[in-house]
């Protein structure tokens, strides 16, 4: 078997030497995702350099990845007192001693932060970034196995005690997910660069995997936790064309359904075509989904995107809490563990719950499954061209994501609860305040770093038929529309503080094609104008309205979307949220927080149903957010001090209070606060 890989791994490698320098990279070929030549695919994203988000909240949030997030994570990363990343790198190359030191998956973390410099040199070309990716990836080649395999907690115990470890040992070694983040960042690379240095380590280990599949056994199929490499195969796929590539990923899937002893918190007790409803640990799932919506778009087999519509659909309408975030429980079982056969009870962490099952206090919801639910929401949107995964995509992305970081970007968040109370007398696994290195595993900071260096990638798309807006801010695209003719729009909007959208076309070439502007779900009453003049249909809520004509430069666009603040319920089947209203204005969730109540429970807010919110700008850390400020009732608490039940005080009075509502993203940047999302509805 060793030398079957050892041969195919050559040949991979000298097919790579060869043909690498001459593998293209075209308008509509450097993508984020690239579906440019997909057959599935209904959206191709436009290139990594095309989008420039210019001011406004995204326009922020870029200034704050290229000027803080992305170095500051390296600069973690190279820290070799607190995380050992690189320097695991750089022991397992040979250029010093030591053992591999930190969590089994630190290469895949470092991996997303090479990501996110690739991402923010895409849309600045600041030389620095350029300069730092190529340091690295001379080591990281130095560090990989002739054969192509690449996992420095391997190789480390290999060069100090070469009997000491095997490949795939132990299926918690992470090393397929390490190197699935090494296949994503190294295809960015070359998309972006042209250089072939990291490509030609992400075929060496593509290739390996190819060897290493080729006698598929549903052994090597529980070596997928965490399944990155799935998106990260396809990706090498439409990078190199390698037909190799494609065939691995559907082995990958297949060899899934020959496990015999699989879980539910793997997502692999039964053949993933069968299945119909989001199980298990959350990241995993997330990852799982993204990758088979990448195979759809390749393949177009049906039975693929049945098993993806229906969990979805089955996330969506029973497990996706109302900030987007997925992943309910930090330990639990199985929903297929049944009671009636308790010897095949099944253990579940970081995991989607029972139907309905969402809590609050102890919502795990963690950064990571969030990204993933971006991930996948994202591939879905391009294969089917369906607004409402746009409309998924830009919830999770804006609440569940952003809140995994800070304003300032340098402090992270593991999980994401929607309420916080000082008075529990216990204490979680995670910490509720963000912090700079997340010691027991920092998987989610490199993860929000990389995403969002990337959020310029989700703001436009290429169809058959033109241009697609999916996510609003005010930027700068240019780009060529598939009929090959330059296209340069500018977008000006505080969106999505404000629904108020211009789009002026500033270049484009004689032909006609329609420009589709996404009309989110919650946008009713929504209106657009072209050239001041409204157009002759009305937008329908959850869908893109389309405008097709012969465009020419100084067109005018401007959609207008209504921002009314929206008190939302809960179905009665969520027990946490009985009788609680959560407030949304536009795709944002507020929180109401301790800061901004004066010796006042924020628990014992109730909010009138008929009230009314005003917006207000405030700075926090430098950052401008949108508060909402309302009248609400405070109702006197009772003491509960060593008390679990007592009578209803009939004589407790409802007193007037004014409250102000913070954006969820942002709760927990001015001290650590108590925070709740869901509130007591006073009728």
């Amino acid at each position: 078997m060793l030398d079957i890989k050892w041969s195919s791994n050559w040949i991979g490698l000298f097919t790579a030497i060869i043909f690498a320098p001459l593998l293209p990279v075209n308008a509509q070929e450097k993508a984020l995702v690239n579906t440019s030549k997909s057959p599935y695919a209904k959206q191709v994203s436009v290139d990594m350099d095309a989008v420039k988000w210019t001011d406004g909240f995204w326009g922020h949030w870029a200034d704050v990845s290229k000027d803080t997030m992305a170095m500051n994570m390296l600069h973690i990363y190279e820290n070799d007192t607190l995380s050992h990343g690189f320097l695991n790198f750089e022991i397992a190359a040979g250029y010093k001693e030591g053992r591999h030191r930190g969590a089994p998956f630190h290469d895949g973390d470092f991996y997303k932060t090479l990501e996110a410099l690739v991402s923010v040199y895409a849309s600045t070309k600041d030389q620095r970034y350029y300069d730092e990716l190529e340091r690295i990836i001379t080591v990281i080649a130095d560090a990989q196995r002739a054969d192509g395999y690449i996992h420095t907690s391997t190789i480390i115990k290999q060069r100090n005690n070469p009997e000491n470890a095997v490949e795939f040992e132990d299926r918690m070694n992470f090393e397929t997910y390490n190197m699935g983040h090494l296949m994503t960042a190294a295809s960015l690379h070359y998309r972006i660069t042209g250089q072939t240095d990291f490509l030609d380590i992400a075929i060496k280990a593509t290739d390996f995997l190819v060897a290493y599949h080729e006698n598929a056994t549903a052994e090597q199929a529980q070596n997928a936790i965490c399944p990155s490499h799935y998106m990260g195969v396809i990706e090498m796929y439409r990078t190199t064309r390698n037909k190799e590539y494609l065939d691995l990923a559907g082995k990958m899937i297949d060899i899934r359904g020959m496990i015999t002893d699989g879980t539910d918190h793997n997502q692999d007790r039964i053949p993933f075509r069968q299945q119909r409803e989001a199980v298990g640990h959350a990241v995993r799932a997330n990852y799982l989904y993204a990758g088979v919506a990448d195979l759809y778009a390749e393949t177009g087999e049906d039975s693929l995107m049945m098993a993806l519509e229906s969990i979805w659909k089955d996330v969506v309408t029973k497990k996706l809490y109302i900030t987007g975030a997925t992943g309910a429980l930090y330990d639990g079982v199985s929903p297929n563990g049944t009671t009636y056969k308790q010897s095949i009870i099944q253990q579940v962490h970081q995991a989607y719950g029972q139907a309905f099952q969402l809590p609050n206090i102890s919502a795990y919801n963690e950064t990571c499954a969030n990204i993933g639910n971006v991930l996948w929401n994202h591939r879905m949107l391009l294969v089917t061209g369906d607004s409402r995964f746009a409309d998924i995509l830009e919830l999770s992305l804006i609440n569940s994501v952003l809140s995994g970081t800070d304003l300032g970007g340098t402090n992270f968040n593991y999980t994401n609860p929607l309420r916080v109370d000082k008075d529990l007398p216990f204490t979680f696994r995670w910490n509720k305040v963000r912090e700079p290195y997340i010691s027991k595993s920092n998987c989610c900071p490199p993860n929000v770093v990389r995403t969002v260096a990337e959020t310029h990638n989700y703001a436009y798309a290429l169809s058959d038929n033109g241009l697609v807006v999916n996510l609003y801010g005010s930027n700068e695209l240019k780009t060529s529309l598939p009929n090959g003719s330059s296209l340069a729009l500018k977008q000006e909007t505080d969106y999505p503080w404000d629904g108020k959208i211009k789009l002026s076309i500033e270049k484009t070439g004689q032909d006609p094609f329609a420009i589709d502007l996404r009309i989110p779900a919650w946008a009713s009453q929504a209106n657009i104008t072209v050239n001041g003049e409204k157009t002759d249909r009305n937008p329908t809520a959850g869908s893109y309205f389309s405008l097709f004509r012969n465009w020419k430069k100084g067109d005018v666009i401007e959609l207008n979307l209504p921002m009314k603040a929206r008190l939302m319920e809960a179905n009665p089947l969520v027990e946490e949220t009985r009788n609680q209203v959560a407030v949304v204005r536009g795709p944002i969730v507020y929180c109401i927080e301790s800061p901004d109540l004066q010796d006042v429970r924020i628990f014992d807010v109730e909010l009138p149903a008929a009230i009314q919110f005003t917006p207000v700008k405030k700075m926090v850390k430098g950052s401008s957010l949108t508060f909402l400020e309302g009248q609400a009732l405070l109702q006197e608490k009772p003491d509960w001090a060593g008390k679990l039940y007592q009578e209803v005080d009939q004589k407790n009075t409802l007193n007037p209070i004014n409250i102000r509502l913070i954006p969820y993203f942002a709760w927990g940047n001015r001290g650590e606060s108590e925070m709740a999302v869901w509130m007591p509805l006073k009728k």
